[in-house]
């Protein structure tokens, strides 16, 4: 039997219709797809990259992305820390070495929740007191009180929001979410939404995670970041 060794060691240094014609009939909803799409096409031509290099040396702080599942915190995460020229750190891979290569679910069913979020904290309180990179932590991480008090001390909050349609799409291609297994996705998700969505606005920035090319989004977070910089946010 798998044995997660997860409680001593999270805390542990680790080396890094169609219409009557027959033609096909878009409806609502597409429409509003196909809008958004060709609105992020024209975002991505119409504005020159924000020189992420200069950024990086401005920040004192690490990025710490929140969101639910399939918003793309990893994706993005990578992107945006190659573009930055920091290290990117993906929280749940270091819980998983944390607990001797158990996976997430794996610890969620021998452990349960509280226990993986307890651990969780530690791992990201750890992390936190490297020097600054892009932290893509898990869905439920910034639930945590004592973890979001960590992450508003210590780092920069993103949230990358995303509509259901697009998590929904973004979650079909993994089998390894927890909070997934024996549910329907659809109706898990709103409850998660309705309940999260609240608290995750209290991330220091709030980016639409665009339902097209990762680097749209990439280039929103970076442009969200020389906001903040600049002290132009609005409030």
């Amino acid at each position: 039997m798998l044995v997660c060794k997860y409680v001593q060691n999270t805390s542990h240094p680790r080396e890094a219709a169609v219409n009557s014609g027959g033609t096909p009939q878009m409806t609502d909803d597409e429409e509003n797809v196909d809008h958004r799409r060709a609105q992020e096409r024209t975002e991505a031509r119409g504005r020159a990259p924000v020189s992420a290099q200069s950024l990086a040396r401005r920040l004192d702080k690490t990025i710490v992305l929140v969101g639910l599942m399939g918003a793309g915190k990893s994706c993005i995460g990578k992107r945006l820390a190659a573009n930055l020229g920091l290290p990117f750190v993906d929280a749940d891979r270091e819980i998983e070495a944390a607990a001797g290569g158990c996976s997430i679910s794996d610890i969620f069913a021998l452990h349960g929740e509280k226990v993986f979020r307890d651990g969780e904290r530690r791992v990201i309180q750890r992390l936190l007191g490297n020097p600054v990179h892009v932290l893509a932590t898990g869905g439920g991480a910034f639930m945590d009180p004592s973890t979001r008090a960590l992450v508003k001390e210590r780092g920069l909050s993103i949230w990358l929001k995303a509509e259901l349609e697009q998590l929904l799409k973004r979650i079909g291609r993994r089998n390894d979410r927890p909070l997934l297994r024996d549910v329907d996705p659809r109706q898990k998700l709103s409850e998660l939404i309705e309940a999260r969505y609240p608290t995750y606005a209290e991330a220091d920035l709030t980016v639409e995670s665009a339902d097209g090319p990762p680097d749209v989004t990439v280039q929103r977070v970076l442009r969200a970041l020389e906001a903040k910089l600049n002290g132009n946010m609005r409030p």
